[in-house]
């Protein structure tokens, strides 16, 4: 019996001759991924239409102006849905893709911590969940398309 062939089920407990399919982590990470890329499609949107809504405080280190801050989450929010929908297929190149804009959605909300603290915990939050499930539970994928 191969390692493909044993998976490791739900609570621990091995199955024989099942292989898990790209459906179950990789929909949970997707579905993840938009939900987290239209919360930051909603930062950017607000912080370019209505920039007064952002209290910047005496504390708060800003690089970018608040527009640029909403460019910035607009573009990876909307890069994060398409990748997301892309996710879907269980592809290699759309996990590997989902790492790196979860992880550049993660570093630009802890910059933007200072503006708005409780919605980038949120979204950093959802960002480290949906980096571990597609980094743990590829390997899963991988077993069972291979066969």
């Amino acid at each position: 019996m191969t390692h493909a062939e044993t998976q490791t089920g739900a609570g621990g407990v091995g199955t024989t001759g099942a292989t898990t399919t790209p459906s179950g982590w990789m929909a949970f990470s997707a579905a993840l991924l938009i939900v987290a890329g239209l919360f930051n499609v909603i930062i950017g949107l607000v912080a370019l239409f209505n920039g007064a809504y952002y209290v910047v405080g005496p504390n708060a280190t800003l690089v970018f102006s608040l527009a640029g801050w909403g460019w910035l989450h607009l573009g990876i929010g909307v890069l994060a849905v398409i990748i997301g929908a892309a996710l879907f297929t269980g592809t290699m190149w759309a996990r590997i893709a989902t790492v790196v804009i979860a992880g550049l959605s993660a570093l630009a909300h802890l910059a933007f911590l200072g503006v708005f603290p409780i919605w980038s915990l949120i979204v950093i939050a959802i960002d480290v969940l949906v980096i571990w499930s597609v980094t743990v539970h590829g390997e899963r994928i991988r077993l069972s398309q291979s066969q």
